[in-house]
């Protein structure tokens, strides 16, 4: 019989407690889904779930009970949060679904454990533990598709796609994490026969779906399979092959320049280098302002130095152009470092300054303090005795053309 480990989150402060109020000596409650996954893999546990018989008012009446605050997140859902002193707690009544259109299930409440198990997507995901021992409960052979790196959907793939077209997008997601080798055949056929259905769900939930695939280790191989399957065509044409090489080049130059993974860099690389192209996209997606600027200063491959760059574009744009660009891998790691804890300087002459030594107020104080500028830039910002000289210079000239 597989157990959970017993590892250091399932001490957590708070969460026994909470537990044993949920009924964890009859087999009331159970920890489900992600984290009895990853931690049969060994993975970091990012969110603890639970799943109960209990409807939410019990659930929510116990948990205070035991002296901790409730949420109602997800209450028409049968989830509510439970506030401990180590962080919240989601707790949601098991459920089966009545009806699906794609988009939105309609839900009832059950207490069979096997019935909620079912309707998740993957058998990876439909694991449970018993809080008391750990013992592993696994109705559809998800620990052997664990350990073997299959992701492979529960029931017929067409149908459970059919339930929620966003399942396509995580298929390749799960596959990318998890996944070894060939993916499931039947998965597969299934995803590229219902890659249009993609196009009923929401710009927002494609985009949420695509930035978490790219934050894998490496998503270029998974990323290369969904071009090839046709899955991209329905929803972001624009990808090509052109975009899978460079997706591919950057995780290469992320691990030479020991840079942290970004999935907005990768979804740039991803996209044609064409500056309004990559904001149209980024604005049908309904991605933020920020993102939107990102992503079209990153296709627009300017080349300067590193701090010039952070400089004019910001620290997180300069390094997405530094790291999508050509320079060569040995210089990659200084380039890098330069910019590590950099604050973008103020140009310490003004108007004022410039006035006071000859110049008469008007365009010709701009044109001089931008000439000064851009040589303080290309010298690297320098201060006090380095700069008078770039300032004398450009001074003169500008009093020299005004006589």
């Amino acid at each position: 019989m597989t157990r959970l480990p017993d590892t250091a989150w399932r001490n957590r402060l708070g969460l026994p407690e909470l537990l044993a109020a949920l009924g964890s000596d009859d087999d009331m409650v159970r920890l489900v889904g992600g984290v009895v996954r990853d931690t049969l893999l060994g993975h970091r546990a990012e969110d603890v779930d639970c799943g109960t018989r209990f409807e939410p008012q019990e659930s929510s009446r116990r948990i205070k009970a035991a002296g901790y605050k409730v949420i109602p997140t997800g209450i028409a859902h049968g989830t509510v949060t439970a506030i401990l002193p180590s962080g919240p707690i989601e707790v949601t009544t098991l459920r089966h679904d009545i009806a699906t259109n794609g988009r939105h299930a309609v839900v009832a409440f059950t207490d069979d454990w096997q019935a909620d198990a079912a309707r998740r997507d993957f058998t990876i995901n439909a694991l449970s533990a018993e809080p008391r021992d750990g013992t592993i409960h696994d109705y559809f052979g998800g620990l052997e598709d664990l350990a073997n790196g299959i992701v492979r959907f529960i029931g017929k793939p067409i149908e459970r796609i059919a339930e929620d077209h966003l399942r396509i997008l995580r298929f390749f997601r799960f596959h990318a994490r998890f996944g070894k080798g060939v993916p499931d055949s039947a998965a597969l056929d299934a995803c590229m026969a219902r890659a249009n259905d993609l196009m009923a769900l929401s710009r927002e939930r494609i985009a949420d779906e695509l930035l978490k695939l790219l934050r894998v280790a490496d998503p270029a191989p998974t990323v290369a399979l969904m071009l090839e399957s046709g899955i991209f065509t329905p929803i972001l044409p624009e990808i090509a092959r052109d975009g899978v090489e460079r997706l591919t080049r950057l995780v290469d130059r992320e691990r030479v320049a020991d840079a942290a993974v970004d999935p907005l860099r990768r979804f740039g690389a991803l996209l044609p280098q064409r500056p309004a192209m990559a904001a149209g996209i980024a604005q049908r997606l309904k991605l933020s302002r920020v993102a939107t600027r990102r992503l079209e200063q990153g296709a627009a491959g300017e080349h300067d130095a590193p701090r010039a760059l952070a400089y004019r574009f910001g620290t997180d744009i300069a390094t997405d152009i530094i790291l999508r660009g050509d320079m060569p891998d040995g210089e990659l790691a200084a380039a890098m470092a330069s910019l590590k804890g950099w604050e973008r300087p103020r140009l310490p002459v003004g108007g004022g300054d410039l006035i006071a030594r000859g110049l008469k107020p008007g365009p010709v104080v701009a044109a001089t303090l931008q000439a000064i500028e851009r040589r303080w830039i290309a010298e690297d910002f320098p201060g006090g005795d380095r700069l008078d000289p770039i300032v004398d210079q450009e001074l003169a000239l500008a009093l020299r053309e005004l006589m």
